[in-house]
């Protein structure tokens, strides 16, 4: 039986930690509507979609990814791993500043 296109292929949580927060979600609250709308949107564009690649999805190492959305403050990126059919959000941050390239 295939899933239809209006199913995720992947359900959605916040990692928690023994003492009960989510990282991800206490860093959320900190962004404006905005941001969290624009990262909102590419976390369900992963999670319909998955596998996917760049340029939203780039791969860290095995079994672990970050999303990456393009927002007012920088480049969000929520760092995400895999578990079955279960898309778990570990970190996030900003990423503020580019890598300069060296010129000679």
């Amino acid at each position: 039986m295939t899933a239809k296109a209006s199913e995720p292929t992947l359900s959605v949580v916040f990692y928690r930690t023994e003492a009960g927060r989510e990282p991800v979600r206490e860093w959320l609250v900190g962004l404006n509507r905005e941001a969290r709308k624009t990262i909102g949107e590419d976390i369900k564009t992963a999670q319909f979609g998955w596998p996917l690649g760049m340029p939203l999805i780039r791969k860290l190492e095995p079994g672990l990814w970050e999303v990456r959305s393009d927002i007012e403050q920088g480049i969000a990126r929520v760092i995400f791993t895999v578990e079955g059919t279960t898309l778990v959000l570990l970190h996030a941050f900003v990423k503020k500043s580019r890598k300069r390239r060296l010129t000679s």
